[in-house]
């Protein structure tokens, strides 16, 4: 595995959760994190968290934010994107504003951004996207979820051949304790996680290390493009 060494690494959504986390990866990596988020007050108080970390501001659904962040990053290597907006009701129930803004942060923003990356990323950079479990494992009420997770593995595919040697890859994470659960408060939060934990192979939900992991790993796999890799613990197959 090569290094992250004196690389730059943008991290959509870098402000919270999973992405806060891979963004303090890449510094222990000895990389340059540089944390894209919507809020100057939380992406600068992320940076502020991770040595040697940037911040920059992006709204991956306004095209116009996407190339400023851009111009403000450079240089980069990496890009990784971690953003989302649940849309989470059953079918009969959708609204299309909602519906429109999931397909939006998940799937045209990025698409985007692919765009204006590709002239701007050496050829062993990469870009990384985030899929999910819904893609893979239908269930009532997670359609929208499903089909733009869905629709990231596909593009990561699309996006390695026309951008080689540029790699794109995605990653596809289950139930993660990432702190994003943390709102629903203790007990809820304890009782939806150990249900979750059965519905795996492995008998536990993802922890953020868990993610990272492999964000490093692809960031410097340099003969994978293309590709999904999924850290679920086999929930798909349990």
């Amino acid at each position: 595995m090569d290094s992250l060494q004196n690389q730059r690494v943008l991290i959509v959504g870098g402000a919270r959760d999973i992405g806060l986390a891979v963004a303090g990866a890449v510094a222990d990596a000895g990389g340059t994190a540089v944390i894209g988020a919507r809020g100057a007050a939380k992406a600068e108080s992320a940076a502020a968290s991770i040595p040697g970390a940037e911040h920059v501001l992006i709204d991956i659904t306004d095209e116009g934010s996407v190339t400023a962040a851009l111009d403000a990053a450079a240089p980069l290597d990496h890009i990784v994107i971690t953003t989302s907006a649940h849309h989470n009701v059953p079918v009969t129930e959708l609204e299309h504003d909602a519906t429109v803004t999931a397909f939006e942060t998940k799937v045209i923003g990025p698409l985007l951004l692919a765009k204006h990356a590709a002239g701007r990323l050496p050829a062993h950079g990469s870009i990384l996207l985030f899929s999910g479990q819904a893609a893979w494992k239908p269930s009532p009420g997670y359609s929208i979820m499903g089909i733009t997770n869905g629709a990231v593995s596909f593009a990561a595919k699309h996006l390695a051949v026309e951008l080689a040697p540029v790699r794109v890859n995605a990653i596809s994470p289950g139930v993660i304790d990432s702190g994003s659960w943390d709102s629903m408060g203790a007990a809820d939060k304890e009782a939806f996680l150990s249900s979750s934990a059965e519905g795996t192979l492995v008998k536990r939900v993802g922890r953020n290390r868990d993610i990272t992991d492999a964000v490093l790993w692809l960031l410097t796999a340099g003969f994978v493009t293309g590709e999904t890799i999924h850290v679920e613990g086999g929930a798909p197959l349990a």
